[in-house]
């Protein structure tokens, strides 16, 4: 046990930072893990093209071991961070079809994001007991303002990093119950689209046996590849929105 004199309370505010940072850095090492092994690789779509009878059966024969499996590699993929979610993705869709990838996703997504949002607040909270730099506190007092179209706009927007917005949205104290909502609700229109590329891609590769540039003539394929487009310019829409409201409100 440390003595708390005057002289050791620069090593416990470190060792406290640290407890506080733990969860969030064991996600982190849990991430570089995953990536170091390749195992992501995996679930390329010219890797699946090559198993997809012999996936396709083994669901077939085992379909709740399979969902689970769905749930929790996704679910560990969002709670760790690591880039190259959306090929766990685009596998669910083309192994479970669009409804059942996308509700199996979903489900992994909003588990995996309240994990990593739960380890970020803990780490933040850590910091709760200084004074916060102004720039930091009119960041949060910007967002705290309208939480509900900030937090929902960082979660439509799909070239925001799905990690680094639970992050962001932990560090600017998003309250849980939002942070949920749109986790559940943005994460899953995401993902009902991803989906159904991963879907598409499947229908290709079953009619060619092989992922070439055919896909792209495909509507199947077209239409979630038109609507991640459509999506992208949410930000846009949303600005346009707000100037043209604050010149009527002036």
């Amino acid at each position: 046990m440390v003595d708390e004199g005057p002289g050791n309370r620069p090593l416990i505010f470190a060792m406290n930072r640290f407890k506080s940072f733990l969860p969030l850095l064991i996600l982190i090492a849990i991430g570089i893990a995953l990536l170091s092994t390749g195992v992501l690789n995996r679930f390329r779509p010219e890797t699946l093209a090559s198993e997809q009878a012999l996936l396709q059966a083994h669901i077939a024969a085992h379909p709740v071991r399979a969902w689970l499996l769905h749930v929790g590699v996704t679910m560990l993929a969002i709670a760790t961070g690591v880039p190259g979610v959306l090929v766990i993705i685009l596998a669910g869709g083309m192994l479970f079809g669009i409804v059942g990838g996308t509700i199996l996703s979903s489900i992994g997504l909003t588990l995996g994001a309240l994990i990593l949002f739960f380890a970020s607040r803990r780490a933040f909270a850590g910091a709760a007991g200084g004074t916060a730099p102004a720039l930091v506190e009119k960041l949060r007092a910007g967002y705290l303002a309208h939480p509900v179209s900030y937090t929902f706009f960082l979660r439509l927007v799909p070239f925001f990093p799905f990690g680094g917005v639970t992050v962001a949205l932990a560090w600017l104290r998003c309250p849980l119950w939002l942070f949920t909502a749109a986790s559940a609700g943005g994460g899953a229109l995401m993902v009902g689209i991803e989906t159904a590329l991963g879907a598409g891609l499947a229908k290709n590769i079953g009619a060619n046996h092989a992922v070439n540039l055919n896909l792209f003539s495909d509507p199947v394929v077209i239409g979630p590849v038109l609507a991640m487009g459509l999506l992208a310019l949410a930000p846009v829409v949303i600005g346009k929105w707000r100037e043209a409201r604050a010149r009527r409100v002036d």
